[in-house]
């Protein structure tokens, strides 16, 4: 591969029309501000965390929001009080396309690559099966999500080589992460905070999710395993089989016998930056999972993952020989590459600051649990359901969305006959699945920008799964509702 090149290049093709779609989005939520009215509810403060007051809700006079901020958004929003978390994710995604770079260029990248296909070349589809299982479980029940999602940039190029493509990849990687995340059963930031906040038993109801999550955990395997051997029959049949070109020429499928044996071996100086490299990475991911348990250092995820990056890509770089300005100039191209992606989530993010400066954010939520109010039990259980996949495309953050609608849904289960189990089951289902449905979740929209698909493609791929888990997520929710989902 030449130095100039990068495996990490979002397409132009997916970049306008992800640009396109969230535009539309935009437009969408500033439309809404002129149809709802404006309104708030009181918030106390409780454990370092804003509460909204269940019943406090009251309209207030319109605020002066005119069209043209609509497309100033991308940029006040640096400018906001969330500022921090945005600024701290932009410098996350360009270190993580530098190190990249800086690993390409000196060759670390692709002995890395080699080394991992080679040791997995005649167990292809266990390897699917414990990737899937890996990023599964560390979301389901430790809360990891955005500290795994730049390992897909090393998953992707390990499909190519075992002969598979980018969506096989993704099937690896942030297809089980999203579906894990949704079929939490000890989650932090979901579970534990929902229930907390209902006044439930920490971590009650297991049972049940477990036997969701397991049914999850073989559906998605079915789905990638099965595609994974449609595309190594047919390569041609890929969805994404154009998108993979340049890609595949970059990274040749491995061989097999003795051939095998030596593109897999790794030379000392690019031995010692891989070994560097990933005990930086091994020693983030220590570090992430610690901080997982306890939902108030989640946001250290992506300064721990940036330092690390960092670290061990300018160490491996050194390490492998590259110094000065061809080390600049690496990490200044991978940089360069993520610019793409960085715009998308500006976008991404003004989708929330649009409904937010406009005032309309609480009424939504206020008209939805009236609606909730006067529903029967199983109507108001899919409700909840429907309203946190709602709010999800505003707050992608699972635990604020907790804190901002849990107060509120809490009293309403009791009130319409539901268990508050029952509505955190209802809460944790909504707020999942839709993280790899919604253009406007920017965790979704970093992870196609490590890779050639774009978000049309990714939908194509994957909608009739989403049906099927749809699906799944009513039958339990009918289950919980007629059993009494508890302890209460």
């Amino acid at each position: 591969m030449k130095e100039n090149e990068s495996r990490i290049k979002i397409g132009g093709k997916a970049f306008l029309l992800s640009t396109g779609i969230i535009l539309a989005l935009m437009i969408l939520s500033g439309v809404l501000t002129r149809v709802f009215p404006a309104g708030t509810f009181d918030r106390v403060s409780s454990d370092g965390r804003t509460l909204v007051v269940n019943g406090s809700y009251r309209e207030v006079p319109r605020p002066d929001y005119p069209l043209w901020r609509w497309f100033t958004a991308p940029v006040e929003i640096l400018f906001s009080q969330d500022n921090l978390t945005l600024i701290v994710l932009i410098i996350f995604i360009g270190v993580v396309g530098g190190s990249i770079a800086v690993l390409e260029s000196a060759g670390v990248m692709e002995a890395l690559i080699n080394f991992l296909a080679a040791r997995f070349i005649n167990k292809k589809y266990r390897l699917i099966f414990i990737m899937i299982f890996v990023f599964m479980v560390l979301s389901s029940f430790v809360g990891i999500y955005e500290g795994m999602v730049p390992l897909i940039i090393f998953i992707i190029p390990i499909a190519i080589s075992l002969g598979w493509d980018s969506l096989t990849g993704l099937g690896m990687s942030l297809l089980p992460l999203a579906f894990g995340f949704a079929s939490s059963v000890t989650n932090p930031f979901t579970i534990a905070v929902a229930q907390r906040i209902a006044d439930l038993p920490l971590f009650s109801g297991a049972p049940l999710r477990i036997l969701f999550f397991l049914i999850v955990l073989g559906l998605v395997s079915f789905f990638v395993i099965r595609y994974a051997k449609k595309v190594e029959a047919a390569p041609e049949k890929s969805l994404c089989f154009h998108e993979d070109e340049e890609l595949r020429q970059k990274i040749a499928v491995l061989p097999s016998g003795p051939a095998l044996e030596k593109k897999g071996a790794i030379s000392g100086g690019q031995g010692k930056a891989l070994l560097w490299f990933v005990s930086c990475i091994a020693a983030a991911m220590l570090l992430v999972i610690a901080a997982a348990r306890h939902p108030v250092f989640s946001s250290l995820s992506f300064p721990v993952m940036t330092v690390f990056f960092l670290a061990g890509g300018i160490g491996s770089g050194r390490f492998a020989g590259l110094r000065g300005l061809r080390l600049a100039g690496a990490f200044g191209r991978g940089i360069g590459n993520m610019l793409p992606g960085i715009f998308l989530v500006l976008l991404a993010y003004s989708v929330k600051h649009i409904i937010t400066t406009g005032m309309i954010m609480d009424t939504i939520l206020y008209r939805a649990g009236e609606l909730i109010r006067r529903s029967p039990p199983l109507t108001a259980a899919f409700l909840i359901y429907a309203v946190t996949l709602g709010m999800n495309f505003f707050i992608g953050s699972a635990s604020a969305k907790a804190f901002l609608m849990m107060p509120i849904l809490t009293p309403l289960a009791d009130l319409v006959g539901i268990t508050r189990q029952t509505a955190v089951l209802a809460f944790d289902f909504g707020d999942g699945f839709s993280n790899m449905v919604f253009p406007t979740n920017a965790l979704l929209l970093i992870a196609l920008s490590f890779s050639t698909v774009g978000y049309l493609k990714w939908m194509r791929w994957t909608w009739k799964l989403q049906l099927v888990i749809l699906a799944l997520c009513s039958l339990f929710l009918v289950l919980a509702v007629k059993i009494g989902f508890g302890p209460f």
